[in-house]
């Protein structure tokens, strides 16, 4: 008899093709935001769930999961929203999908530097308004990326392929990580023992960090200080590390030229500031929405679940 998936968001159809095939699936072809305790309710007589990260498994609702649930296989890299201690407490396996979306992530980084950095949300604005009269000297003048310092916060997949994407625009490279790279993965960068040191080196300043405890706030009023001025700050990491009061205030005072985000604290529920501020470039949360990443995704969360109902340790267990 084939395991029962519960399946909490809508997929790409070759992944739901997959699971068909392979599992009995329950799906959510209206793609429903669902809440822990409908989560639970759809969850009875499931073998394994694969939610995204806008399904929030605190230690509240993985106590309330029926017993037949073995496993979370998460559509996501980041594995914030499942309260890895208490899935363990609980003997729960709980699997994440990394590498797959690096590029796509990457991709949306250079973007965020480039649209931050050039005005683009403004630019947009004028055109579709009406309110673009005429060129001068002195129209939209931004900043020029090219021959920068980027800073990258977390020299993992993401970090470094920004780092080489970043290298065709002749940026020099910079970054702070929990232990130094080895010399091959550095590719040039240079290392900066904390974050505190890797600061004033950042004309653009890319967050690639975890969300986890150490993590939270990690921009801070203190940090900020440190970039040089008129630095523009780009995260397409998790809304947390970043102190929003902070990186506004240093946003309205001049400290920093723009800043670029896909992510956010509370999202999509953000700031309500950072929609009043021009000079911020804003993505609702997209770092990995290309069709290539999105099927990769769904079969590397498949590929997982195979190996646990195959009896093998999955590739991606993070708990």
């Amino acid at each position: 008899m084939k395991p029962v998936v519960l399946v909490t968001r809508k997929l790409p159809d070759s992944v739901e093709d997959r699971l068909r095939r392979d599992y009995n699936p329950i799906l959510n072809p209206g793609d429903v935001l669902y809440s822990g305790d409908e989560i639970i309710e759809r969850a009875k007589g499931a073998d394994a769930i694969m939610p995204c990260h806008t399904e929030k498994f605190s230690a509240a609702v993985i106590a309330r999961l029926p017993e037949s649930v073995r496993v979370i296989a998460n559509f996501s890299v980041g594995y914030d929203h499942v309260d890895t201690e208490a899935a363990r407490a609980r003997g729960l396996i709980v699997t994440n999908t990394p590498e797959v979306l690096s590029d796509a992530t990457a991709e949306l980084t250079m973007m965020l530097m480039l649209g931050a950095a050039r005005r683009a949300s403004e630019g947009e604005r004028l055109v579709r308004t009406r309110e673009w009269k005429d060129w001068s000297p002195s129209f939209m003048v931004g900043t020029q990326v090219t021959g920068k310092r980027l800073g990258i916060l977390g020299f993992g997949r993401v970090g470094r392929v920004v780092a080489k994407r970043a290298r065709g625009f002749d940026m020099e490279i910079h970054y702070n990580d929990i232990k130094r790279a080895s010399p091959e993965l550095e590719a040039g960068a240079i290392f900066h023992k904390t974050p505190a040191e890797l600061m004033p080196h950042c004309d653009f300043l890319a967050l690639h960090c975890v969300a986890s405890p150490q993590t939270v706030k990690l921009l801070n009023a203190e940090l900020i200080a440190l970039l040089p001025d008129g630095a523009i700050v780009v995260n397409a990491s998790r809304g947390v590390v970043i102190d929003d009061d902070a990186l506004i205030a240093a946003l309205k005072s001049g400290k920093l030229t723009a800043a670029g985000l896909d992510v956010y604290n509370n999202e999509p529920d953000i700031h309500p500031e950072y929609r009043q501020l021009t000079n911020v470039f804003l993505m609702p949360h997209i770092g990995s929405a290309t069709k290539e990443t999105r099927i990769a995704m769904g079969f590397r969360a498949i590929d997982n679940l195979d190996a646990v109902f195959a009896g093998k340790e999955p590739r991606d267990r993070v708990a």
